[in-house]
């Protein structure tokens, strides 16, 4: 069950943490959990696509864990950088490139009239 946000609670405690659904995270500099949950638009509910990393960005007086991750968004604009560039995306990029490319080269040679 969802808890109500209370100003109270420490940013040390596992429910201010922030959380986030990438496939891939570096924790390195970051207290981070795997929660077994999964995104509510995933499609498949295989376990592969499970999980929920919790990330602790500030500390209990307020100061961030990361001076260069402040906030929820410099964080995830990091992870939108490093995630393209993993290994295992370099190869699905390319393929991905060339596929779209043929695709594009035999529309061209579809086109006609079209109906009369």
């Amino acid at each position: 069950m969802a808890q109500v946000w209370n100003p109270s609670k420490k940013h040390s405690e596992f429910a201010r943490w922030v959380c986030i659904y990438p496939v891939y995270i570096n924790t390195t500099g970051f207290n981070a959990r795997l929660e077994n949950k999964l995104h509510p638009r995933e499609r498949s509910k295989e376990m592969p696509y499970y999980g929920r990393v919790r990330v602790q960005l500030k500390q209990d007086d307020g100061t961030p864990v990361r001076p260069d991750f402040p906030t929820r968004d410099s964080l995830l604009l990091h992870l939108g950088t490093t995630i393209p560039k993993l290994k295992t995306r370099q190869g699905k990029q390319a393929s991905g490139d060339q596929s779209s490319q043929s695709s594009a080269s035999s529309s061209k040679k579809g086109k006609g009239k079209g109906r009369r």
